[in-house]
């Protein structure tokens, strides 16, 4: 294969050398395919300097014995803020400072080397970035997205921080004319967020859309919201790409998703989750748009034809990336990730195509084309597993060593060698 041939010619073109880092005699799954054989994956600082079918020395080295490399996993996805529990400056306050640095923890012990924050408060969340960058705080880098853009009274302004006013300014930033989302989007564009979210849920009552009716597990009875308007989706996508961000919109419904994609969104949050994907022509768009769906079945699960509609728009060619849609009070941060890609192989896609929507997928999505790729130049965070990721996609809980920039972050070796009481 071209890749491998290029992996194999990246360590002649430098000749003898001693690496910061070897990972010897690894089979690789390089972000979108396997390559055939053993390989050594070298690193230098913080990016991958070599990955070479012939023996490299390293300064340090790690004796991989057959197991498997792959880039880490990118989750595009992830509310990390307790949306129950922050109410006030105090409990905001106690958040970060207890509970903050341990879920960030958990992301790299279940293998995510970024993540993608997507509706949590803006200065809290960029703080939280800061700190990762800085090292002050251990875990994985981090992109946001800061708060998501929704209509006046819609979700999920209304809905899950209906009875906390507190956390709704902050957590949400509802619009209600042209003016305000772009002024919004610019705001948030000049804090140098990494992408804007929109919410296609919820509107002025004076929008004269078609009615909606939210419904959640938490909301039996539904919420009744209206539509943002196109008009105010074309403003806000638009104000986006003036600044160079991309741009996504959360839908549940076909309507909703192809006025995204009509309004200019570069992906869909969620995608169709609430009905059947009947409209072949929807699909159509998403392909001509270039369309990115997140499917999300970590919480969407629930709907009898989310997985469904993974499937055909995975069949049709769209492109696919991961998202756990990750919050505060269900499952273990880093393992929903996890989930969220064995639900997806659950749906009908293969493990390879899931490890790529993981991975290579989810670094489209998140615009940082120096992530996803095991290969030269690229950003060395990297897995070691015990065992093929594309032949059991199970295989990601086997996970063995988690690289971080290039630095050892989780070496799980030691805690099964020091073995556990029974």
């Amino acid at each position: 294969m071209h890749q491998e041939a290029e992996a194999t010619a990246s360590a002649g073109a430098r000749g003898p050398a001693t690496y910061d880092l070897v990972i010897r005699r690894a089979h690789v799954f390089d972000g979108r395919q396997k390559l055939t054989g053993l390989y050594d994956v070298a690193v230098d600082g913080a990016e991958i300097a070599s990955v070479s079918a012939e023996p490299l020395a390293g300064r340090q080295e790690i004796d991989a014995a057959g197991a498997w490399v792959m880039p880490g996993l990118i989750d595009t996805h992830v509310h990390f803020y307790d949306v129950r529990a922050v109410s006030d400056p105090d409990s905001m306050r106690a958040f970060e400072e207890n509970e903050l640095p341990g879920r960030l923890g958990l992301f790299l012990e279940h293998g995510a080397t970024t993540i993608k924050s997507v509706g949590d408060p803006t200065g809290g969340i960029l703080d939280t970035r800061a700190g990762i960058a800085e090292g002050t705080l251990r875990g994985p880098p981090l992109l946001a997205t800061g708060c998501g853009i929704t209509g006046r009274d819609g979700h999920p302004a209304a809905t899950v921080f209906g009875d906390n006013p507190w956390a709704r300014e902050r957590f949400t930033g509802e619009v209600d004319s042209l003016q305000e989302i772009r002024d919004l989007v610019h705001h948030l564009a000049d804090r140098r967020v990494d992408a804007i979210k929109l919410l296609s849920e919820g509107a002025c009552a004076h929008s004269g859309g078609p009615g909606y009716l939210w419904r959640n597990p938490a909301f039996p009875d539904g919420v009744e919201l209206e539509r943002l308007p196109r008009e105010l989706l074309r403003a806000g996508v638009e104000a986006g790409h003036e600044r160079g961000l991309r741009v996504t919109v959360h839908t549940t419904q076909q309507v909703a998703a192809r006025g995204a994609i009509e309004a200019g969104a570069d992906g869909l949050e969620h995608g169709v989750t609430v009905e059947p994907l009947t409209d072949r022509s929807l699909i159509d768009l998403m392909l001509e748009h270039d369309i990115t769906y997140t499917p999300t079945l970590w919480i969407d699960d629930a709907h009898p034809d989310a997985r469904g509609n993974l499937q055909k728009v995975s069949r049709a060619g769209v492109h696919i990336a991961l998202g756990s849609d990750t919050f505060s009070g269900r499952g273990l941060f880093g393992a929903n990730t996890v989930e969220e890609a064995e639900l997806m192989v659950a749906a009908g896609m293969t493990p390879t195509q899931v490890l790529a929507a993981g991975i290579s997928g989810a670094s489209r999505q998140c615009a940082r084309p120096d992530l996803g790729t095991v290969a030269r130049g690229k950003r060395a965070d990297l897995l070691v597993l015990d065992a093929d990721p594309t032949a059991d996609i199970g295989n990601l809980r086997r996970l063995r060593m988690v690289i971080l920039n290039g630095e050892l972050a989780v070496d799980k070796r030691r805690a099964a060698s020091s073995g556990s009481p029974r």
